[in-house]
């Protein structure tokens, strides 16, 4: 089933039985017992604000860690990456946009921002984007701009988050090229999500794999439902960030996989991700494997975890056409 991405400040809960996720010890612990909302709320302020900037400037690693509240009076940022330019709403709120106000534009962590730059290089050539596990659209948004022909589909399981995705296709005015989806890609079936966050932050992390009691029903379909909706001969570049539940939406979209073939984007968590499984959907469409680093891209046999690097690029194009995109490969070897 398709989620949000997962949480910079953690690796992403795990369900706890019948129990409602946010009064779950994980859930409470997270939200600081209820404290976290109030001090980054405090710390948006423009006082409090302007001591955070001030520390920053003399503790850089700060900055690069996106954290840090960005200033409640700031409406909007900037992208500005692979050439392309866009913009998104609410850095208070959403923690992708308060990486760009304390990145300048692009996301802190090296290798977030090479993600961005090789799924914009491989959007140009595409003619239908699926965003799987979308938040507030920074892929959406980056696709459209990098390559003004680009369809889109986005898929989104949290109400919040889809309305701060939905205000932020308008803002860029390209929501006549983009479908969205209050939903997700996975077995199918329905899940329940709250509809209000009552966080500091748009929530990252929610997934298939917590427990709400209350909320409004979210429909998972399968990734093959998608065929009547793709041209034919379609090239299609996908990203996929579901919190472990990758292997859910791949299985449930193998004759997509066969008929399209996509370059797909997907983040693979250590500790959470099925591997094994996730290479044996992949490998009889004849795809090959690339950990996505800091610089460069690193090819590898198999599908192997990393403690640090989350995203994989997993695509059926030779080596030699990886290169000719321009995309910077390591030779072939174990990603461990």
């Amino acid at each position: 089933m398709a989620t949000t991405r997962s949480s910079p400040s953690g690796d992403p809960p795990r369900a706890e039985g019948p129990t409602d996720y946010r009064a779950s010890p994980v859930g409470r612990k997270r939200s600081w017992h209820g404290a976290k909302k109030h001090v980054k709320r405090f710390l948006g302020w423009r006082i409090p604000n302007w001591g955070l900037r001030r520390i920053a400037a003399f503790r850089p690693e700060l900055r690069r860690t996106g954290r840090l509240p960005a200033p409640a009076h700031v409406k909007e940022v900037e992208g500005r990456m692979a050439g392309a330019r866009f913009v998104m709403l609410r850095p208070d709120r959403c923690v992708v946009a308060k990486e760009l106000y304390w990145g300048n534009g692009r996301r802190p962590r090296p290798e977030d921002d090479f993600a961005l730059e090789l799924f914009a290089t491989v959007a140009r050539q595409a003619d239908v984007m699926l965003d799987v596990g979308a938040y507030t659209g920074i892929f959406t948004l980056l696709g459209a701009a990098a390559n003004p022909g680009l369809e889109a589909h986005a898929f989104e399981l949290v109400p919040e988050v889809y309305r701060a995705l939905f205000d932020n296709c308008v803002r860029n005015a390209i929501l006549h090229r983009v479908t969205l989806h209050h939903g997700g890609l996975g077995e199918g079936g329905t899940m329940t999500l709250p509809v209000h966050a009552s966080g500091s932050a748009l929530p990252d992390f929610f997934s298939s794999r917590l427990h709400f009691d209350q909320g409004v029903p979210v429909r998972i379909v399968p990734l093959d439902s998608l065929l009547p909706l793709m041209p034919e001969g379609a090239r299609v570049v996908m990203k996929v960030d579901v919190e472990g539940t990758e292997n859910d939406v791949l299985a449930g979209g193998q004759r997509f996989l066969a008929t399209f073939r996509p370059d797909i984007l997907c983040e693979v968590l250590e500790g959470v991700a099925d591997a094994a499984g996730l290479q044996a959907l992949l490998a009889p469409h004849g795809y090959r494997y690339h950990l996505v680093r800091g610089a460069d891209l690193l090819a590898s046999e198999r599908i192997e975890p990393h403690a640090r690097f989350r995203d994989w690029f997993f695509t059926t194009r030779s080596p030699q056409e990886v290169e000719a995109l321009g995309l910077p490969v390591a030779p072939r070897a174990r990603a461990s």
